[in-house]
C-alpha cells in the first residue's frame, strides 16, 4: 500500500530523533511526538526558512504545540538560556521589591473600605457613586489582567512591570489629589488597572525567576503578603482616616511604589528583548484586549448594579450582564479565529489538568473572599464591633492563612509534589466552611477563633498550589498568558461571589423579616429588606434590644444559608482538584525567553504543526479507506 512522501519523511525523522535523543519517548502523550517530528519535515514553516540550524534547535526546545502538555523537561526547563545562580542577597532584595508591589495592589482593594463614609460625606456622592469607588479598582484590574501577560511576552516582563508600577503609582496620585467624587473613581479604575499588572506580572516574573520547585517558596510568600494586605487594609485605612485624613489611603503608596520601582530598575535582571515599539504595539491583540475589557466591565458593572442601584429585573441591569456575556463570547471568537497573538490562548483549556487548575483557582476565588468580606459582617452586627475592631477580629483567619502559605512553598519544594496540599487545602477550607454554620447569634470567642483558624490553614494552600500545577501542564513559552489569565480567574470568581451570596442573604433575609412582621415595626422590616447586607448592619446596631434579638436570630440564620453555599462551593473545588494530574516538579531551570521575534517563530512552529496534524489525519484516513477497499476485494 503507497505511503505519501510527507509521512514517509516524518516517521523517518521520527525514528533518527528518537535514536538521538531517547529521552523524548518520555513525552506525556506520544501521539504528538510523531506530530512534532512532521512540523520539521514536509511543508517548511517561515521560521524554518530563516535559519535551518536554528529552527531545528527551537523546535526541540519547544517541541509540542501548544495545546499540547510539556514534556518532563519542559516542565523544568523553558526556550532560553539556563538559569543564573543570583546570590541570597540579590534574591531577598528583588523579592522585597515584588512583595510590596503585590503588598500594595492587595492593599488598595479594602484600605478604602473603612474610609468611604468619611469620603461620601465629604463629597457629598449619591449612593451609587459611594459603590463605584470601591468597584472601579476591582473593575479596573480584573479587566486589565489578561492583556498585561501577552504585552510582556512581546517587550519583555521588566519594562511592562515597570510601566505597571508607573500606572499604579499615577492613579494612587490622582486619587489623593481629588477634588470631587469623579476624579477619584478615575484615579481609582487608573488604580485598577495598574494593580492588575503588578498581581499578574510579579508571579510572572517568579516565573521565569526561579525553578518549579523554588518558585513555589516565593509564591508562599507572595501568598502571604496578599492575605495579609487584604486583611490590614480596613485596619490601616481606618487608622489613616480618624487620625490623619482619609487622602493618605492613596498616598502612603507614593513612596512604598516608588521604592519598589527604583529596586526593579536596577536590581531585576530579567532578559529583556530588543523589539521594535511600532512593531510591538502592532503584534498586540488590541480586538481581544478591547473586548475582554468591555465584555468584564458589563458583566460586572451589572452584577455591581443589581439590588443596589437598579432592580435585578431592571433593563438596565438585564443589558449590562447580557451585552458583557456576548461580548466575552465575542472575545472567545477573537481568541479563536482572529488573533495572531492572542492574550488567552483557547490552546491553554485543551487539557484535562489545566482546566482543572483554573477551575481551582475559581472556586478558590469564590471561597476565600467570603471570609473577608461576611466574617466582619458578623462582627459588626453580632457582636456589635466597628469596621476597624471586626478588621482585627480577622487576625487569627490571617495568621493562619500566611502560615498554612509558607508551609505550602516549603513543602512543594522540598518534595516536588503539589496535589496533597491542594488536596488538603480544599479538604480542610471545607471543614472550615462547614463550621461556620455553627456561628450563633451570640458572641461565643472561642468558635470565633477556632473557625478562623481552620478556615485559613484551608484557603492558604491554594493561592499558589494550584498555579504551580498549571505551570507544571503547560509550555514554559506560555507561562505568562496562562498565569495573567489564572489571575483573571480568580479575580473574575471574587467580584461575582459576593454578589451572589449578597442576593442569597437578602432573600433568605426577606423570608425571615416576613415572618417577624408581627413583632417589629413596619418601618424596621422595610429598611431592612430594602438596604444590602453591609448597610444593614448600622440599621440592626441603631434598634433597642428587644427589637435587635429577632433581627439578630434572622440575621444569623441568612448567614448560616449563606455558609450553606460556600461549603458546597469548597466541596466543588475539592471535587474539580481530583482531576489535576500528578507531576514532579523539578530542580532544574532554564530562562524563558520573550520578544516578539520569539513570538513569531513560535506562532510559525504551531501553525505548521497544525497544518502538518491535519495533513497526517487526511493521510490516516485514506490509508484507512484503502485498507476497506482492499478487504472489500
Amino acid at each position: 500500500m503507497p505511503v505519501s512522501p510527507s509521512l514517509k519523511c516524518a516517521r523517518e525523522r521520527m525514528l533518527t530523533d528518537q535514536a538521538r535523543h531517547p529521552d523524548a519517548e518520555n513525552a506525556t502523550t506520544q501521539p504528538n511526538d510523531l506530530h512534532d517530528i512532521t512540523s520539521m519535515g514536509s511543508v517548511p514553516s517561515p521560521a524554518s526558512a530563516r535559519d535551518p540550524t536554528e529552527t531545528s534547535q527551537n523546535i526541540e526546545a519547544s517541541a509540542g504545540s501548544s495545546s499540547d502538555p510539556p514534556t518532563s523537561g519542559e516542565r523544568s526547563g523553558g526556550n532560553g538560556e539556563k538559569e543564573a545562580k543570583m546570590s541570597k542577597s540579590r534574591i531577598a532584595v528583588i523579592m522585597t521589591a515584588l512583595c510590596l508591589a503585590v503588598f500594595l495592589a492587595a492593599l488598595d482593594m479594602t484600605i478604602i473600605t473603612t474610609a468611604l463614609p468619611t469620603i461620601s460625606e465629604q463629597f457629598k456622592v449619591s449612593q451609587g457613586d459611594y459603590t463605584w469607588i470601591g468597584s472601579a479598582y476591582t473593575l479596573g484590574a480584573a479587566a486589565s489582567m489578561p492583556s498585561w501577560g501577552k504585552i510582556s511576552d512581546i517587550f519583555g516582563r521588566k519594562p511592562i512591570l515597570l510601566l505597571a508600577n508607573v500606572v499604579f503609582f499615577v492613579g494612587s496620585l490622582i486619587c489623593g489629589l481629588s477634588i470631587n467624587i469623579k476624579m477619584l473613581l478615575a484615579g481609582r479604575a487608573v488604580q485598577g488597572i495598574g494593580g492588575g499588572g503588578l498581581l499578574s506580572l510579579v508571579n510572572i516574573s517568579i516565573g521565569d525567576l526561579f525553578s518549579m520547585r523554588t518558585r513555589s517558596v516565593y509564591y508562599a510568600m507572595v501568598g502571604m503578603v496578599w492575605a495579609i494586605a487584604g486583611t490590614l487594609g480596613p485596619v490601616i485605612g481606618g487608622a489613616f482616616t480618624q487620625y490623619v485624613s482619609w487622602r493618605w489611603c492613596f498616598y502612603v503608596n507614593l513612596p512604598i511604589d516608588g521604592v519598589a520601582f527604583v529596586i526593579i530598575l536596577f536590581f531585576l535582571k530579567i532578559q529583556t528583548p530588543k523589539t521594535p515599539f511600532l512593531a510591538g504595539l502592532r503584534a498586540i491583540d488590541w480586538f481581544g484586549s478591547i473586548t475582554v475589557v468591555c465584555g468584564t466591565v458589563m458583566f460586572l458593572l451589572g452584577l455591581d448594579y443589581g439590588g443596589v442601584s437598579f432592580p435585578w429585573t431592571s433593563a438596565t441591569v438585564i443589558c449590562l450582564i447580557v451585552f458583557g456575556v456576548v461580548t466575552l463570547g465575542i472575545f472567545v471568537i477573537i481568541q479563536w479565529k482572529v488573533a495572531a497573538y492572542p492574550i488567552i490562548p483557547l490552546w491553554l483549556f485543551k487539557q484535562r489538568s489545566t482546566v482543572a487548575a483554573y477551575g481551582a483557582a475559581l472556586f478558590h476565588g469564590f471561597v476565600f473572599t467570603s471570609d473577608s468580606f461576611f466574617l466582619p459582617l458578623y462582627f459588626q452586627v453580632i457582636i456589635g464591633a466597628s469596621p476597624l475592631q471586626s478588621g482585627i477580629y480577622l487576625f487569627p483567619s490571617v495568621i493562619s492563612m500566611a502560615l498554612a502559605s509558607a508551609s505550602t512553598g516549603i513543602f512543594i519544594r522540598k518534595t516536588g509534589q503539589y496535589l496533597p496540599v491542594i488536596w488538603l487545602g480544599f479538604t480542610v477550607m471545607l471543614l472550615g466552611h462547614g463550621l461556620y454554620i455553627d456561628l450563633p447569634s451570640q458572641t461565643s470567642w472561642p468558635r470565633i477563633i477556632i473557625y478562623q483558624i481552620i478556615s485559613g490553614l484551608g484557603i492558604g494552600p491554594n493561592f499558589q498550589a494550584p498555579l504551580i500545577a498549571l505551570q507544571s501542564h503547560i509550555k514554559p513559552s506560555d507561562i505568562a498568558t496562562a498565569t495573567s489569565t489564572f489571575g483573571f480567574c480568580r479575580n473574575i470568581a471574587s467580584s461575582v461571589s459576593v454578589v451572589i451570596s449578597g442576593v442569597i442573604f437578602q432573600n433568605h433575609m426577606k423570608s425571615r423579616l416576613d415572618k417577624l412582621s408581627g413583632q417589629l415595626p413596619p418601618q424596621v422590616i422595610q429598611q431592612l429588606g430594602a438596604t444590602s447586607a453591609g448597610a444593614s448592619a448600622g440599621i440592626v446596631n441603631s434598634l433597642p434590644e428587644d427589637q435587635k434579638r429577632p433581627i439578630l436570630e434572622a440575621y444569623t440564620n441568612a448567614l448560616q444559608m449563606m455558609w450553606v453555599f460556600y461549603t458546597v462551593l469548597s466541596a466543588g473545588g475539592l471535587a474539580v482538584s481530583l482531576l489535576i494530574g500528578r507531576q514532579t516538579l523539578r530542580k532544574e531551570h532554564e530562562v524563558t525567553k520573550t520578544g516578539l521575534d520569539v513570538q513569531a517563530r513560535e506562532r510559525d512552529e504551531r501553525l505548521q504543526r497544525e497544518k502538518d496534524k491535519k495533513l497526517e489525519k487526511e493521510e490516516k484516513k485514506r490509508m484507512d479507506n484503502a485498507t476497506g477497499i482492499s478487504i472489500q476485494k
